[in-house]
Order: C-alpha cells, then structure tokens, then sequence
C-alpha cells in the first residue's frame, strides 16, 4: 500500500476521490471536499482535471487499469473454462483486498448514469476482448456472463452478508465461489455429477 506522502499531487487528488465518491457517490462529493482530504487546493485539482467529471474519468481509468491488469496476468491457460476459473479468481481477489475500488465500482455501476454505462461497455469490451482468444464461447453473451458471475457478489454483497456466517470477499468463500462458479462454467447448473 502506498502512502498518501509518496503520492504526487494528482495521485493523491484520485484516490482521495476514489474513497470519497465510494464512500458518498459522485454527485455527493464536492471537489472542494476531494480537495481537502488530498491536502491540496481547490485550484490545484482544477489545474490537474479541470471538473469533477474529467476527474471521476481519471478514477475511472485507474480503476480499469486494475481490472486490465487482472485480465492481462491471467496468461494463456490451457482452454476457456480454465482461464476463466482464473479470471473469476483474480476479480474476486482484486475486489475482495480492496474494498475501496469495490465500493466505488458498486456504486457507478448502480448509478445508472451515462458516466457508468461508459465504465460497463469498458469492463465489457475488456472481457469480450479476453474470450475471444480463447474461442469456442458464445460471443455476444458469455462476456454478460463472465461480468454477472464477477459483478454479481460485489453488486450485492450488502444483502448477502445477513445471508452468510462469512463475509462475502473472505478468501474461504472467494475460493468456494469461484469453484462453484468453475462447476457452473464446465457442467452447467442442472447437469449430473
């Protein structure tokens, strides 16, 4: 974890907007405030991104470049059911260490604003983009499916926790959810063992 005193001015100016739209949401959050957690003026983050929204577009990217890295440090494995056990494990991971990135993501995403179908389409090319090398896979919809089986415990984890004894990123039930997700992938919900 990096400390917010080895971070530049414009690194610390995104992650304190980072928290605070994950904390508050985008339209609760004023530049001022982000200013004032990053320890820097209010003209300065303007100088850096100009508005609130060329701001919440650099979060944005930081948080995709996270997801990209996950999907680029998966590798080639040896078919598709693999490679996407290894995609759900990592997201699960990536999301489940940091609650910060989850929370803000979960928030976008349910929004429903233009800004968040943006960060959708791009999560959804990304996988799109990751399924097609690995062939044999329903093009228009696996990558909604890859995405509804990774998004899906984040975007509803707070009415899962009363439903589970443990939390819903704990490494046990990432480990468990994504075996059962690897079973689903290869066998399907309703085959035979």
């Amino acid at each position: 974890m990096t400390h917010s005193a080895d971070l530049t001015g414009r690194a610390r100016i995104r992650m304190s907007a980072l928290r605070l739209f994950a904390e508050h949401g985008f339209s609760s959050t004023s530049l001022r405030a982000i200013a004032a957690d990053a320890g820097v003026s209010h003209a300065l983050v303007r100088h850096h991104f100009g508005s609130k929204e060329k701001l919440r577009e650099a979060v944005d990217e930081d948080v995709l470049d996270a997801f990209d890295t996950v999907l680029s440090d998966i590798g080639e494995r040896e078919g598709a059911p693999e490679s996407l056990a290894a995609f759900g494990e990592a997201s699960a991971r990536l999301f489940g260490t940091d609650a910060i990135r989850r929370e803000y993501l979960r928030r976008a995403l349910a929004e429903g604003s233009d800004l968040s179908a943006r960060l959708f389409a791009r999560l959804l090319e990304g996988v799109r983009v990751r399924l097609s090398t690995m062939g044999g896979t329903d093009e228009r919809w696996a990558p909604y499916q890859v995405l509804f089986l990774v998004l899906g415990p984040m975007l509803l984890e707070p009415v899962m926790r009363p439903g589970l004894d443990t939390p819903v990123f704990d490494p046990s039930v990432v480990a468990e959810r994504s075996a059962a997700n690897q079973r689903l992938l290869t066998h399907g919900m309703f085959a035979k063992d």
